[in-house]
């Protein structure tokens, strides 16, 4: 059966239509015809595998990874890099339209470095090897180079031990590294600031775009003159720190205990004597919070924000918010919570991830004037 691929969907499957029923295709670009075979059938939609390739998109290329048709962890290897940041952008553009976010700036997408970005990299074991998952399945594949992580992390996974699975993270201002669970931490800067990480505590895995993702904030909170300053989900304090010269009083919440440890130990560091860290969730430290904070920065995990943590934020009403958020599913979930209240001002990308279908995103919201 031969098909003309009519789009991409979040995961980057071609999406064609077979007797008007939604076919998924691994594996595809835009534009490309394949002839196909169906390996799954459900009630609303098939999953098919490409035969053969009648005719290729021209953005597609030779993937440089040797793992690439098995391994899971990249998807856009096949494309070029530029046409890889254009589909993050339609991508997003097309679900925000879809869910009626519509009167907004898009102000584009910061490129990366595409290859050996990473500053951390979690290899899985089954007792005898390390590796990654392949596609869809805990199947392991065996590796011992990959191609978006650090260099330096690809030196040492030969001699790593084999039996469990592992942490690696590296510092981008010392040879200094974190293996395991292993009781140490290992300093990493973004701009002038350091920061003390733990192995529990998260940290952006792409040094260089976090750098110039934080600018951007950075110039946010210049230009709205920001006085007290509400740090959600908040970490080591990276965000936080990053901006305190701006404003006179941040608070930061963070759940994981270790992260919070950082935190209060990056605050002393960097001497940022205005910002304080509460440890626990958000959800019930923000019930105890003033309606005193004119601007909110919020940088949740996968899972997004919960509704009591949207309901108290409503309830506070800060001026402007500042959303970053990995996955788009439940960034724009919590947009639509939020829509009553607050104007989606502009939307930036990150690519935070090369070569995978994730990006990052930062929202910029205001307080609707009529619920001043």
């Amino acid at each position: 059966m031969i098909v003309k691929i009519n789009a991409l969907d979040d995961n980057r499957r071609g999406i064609t239509r077979i007797n008007n029923k939604v076919c998924f295709v691994k594996g595809v670009q835009m534009g490309e015809i394949v002839e196909i075979n169906i390996v799954e059938e459900h009630k609303n939609y098939d999953i098919a595998e490409v035969v053969e390739y009648k005719k290729t998109s021209k953005e597609r290329i030779t993937p440089k990874c040797p793992y690439y048709k098995e391994c899971g962890g990249c998807d856009l290897g096949d494309m070029t890099y530029e046409s890889s940041l254009k589909w993050k952008e339609e991508n997003i553009k097309e679900k925000l339209a879809r869910n009626h976010f519509t009167s907004f700036k898009y102000l584009g997408i910061t490129a990366s470095s595409p290859y050996y970005y990473r500053n951390k990299i979690t290899l899985h074991s089954n007792k005898k090897e390390l590796g990654f998952y392949k596609r869809e399945s805990h199947e392991l594949i065996k590796i011992d180079h990959c191609m978006l992580v650090d260099k330096r992390i690809n030196k040492i996974i030969k001699t790593l031990k084999k039996t469990d699975d592992v942490m690696i993270r590296v510092s981008n201002i010392s040879d200094d590294m974190l293996i395991g669970n292993e009781k140490k931490t290992i300093i990493s800067s973004i701009g002038s600031k350091k920061y003390r990480i733990s192995p529990k505590s998260f940290f952006q895995v792409n040094s260089e775009i976090t750098k110039k993702l934080y600018d951007y904030i950075y110039e946010i909170v210049k230009e709205k003159k920001a006085q007290n300053v509400l740090d959600l989900y908040c970490g080591i304090g990276t965000i936080g720190i990053y901006i305190n010269d701006l404003v006179n009083e941040v608070l930061g919440i963070e759940l994981v205990k270790e992260a919070s440890i950082d935190a209060n130990y990056n605050k002393k560091r960097n001497q940022a004597e205005n910002i304080s860290f509460l440890c626990g969730d958000v959800s019930k430290y923000i019930k105890k919070l003033e309606n005193k904070y004119d601007l909110m920065i919020t940088d949740p995990p996968r899972s997004g924000m919960n509704k009591k943590v949207v309901k108290e934020i409503i309830r506070i009403s800060p001026k402007t918010i500042i959303y970053v958020s990995c996955n788009k599913i439940t960034l724009i979930r919590d947009l639509k919570r939020l829509e009553e209240y607050y104007h989606m001002d502009s939307i930036k990308l990150f690519d935070m991830f090369p070569n995978t279908s994730h990006v990052e995103c930062v929202v910029l919201l205001s307080l609707k004037t009529s619920e001043k």
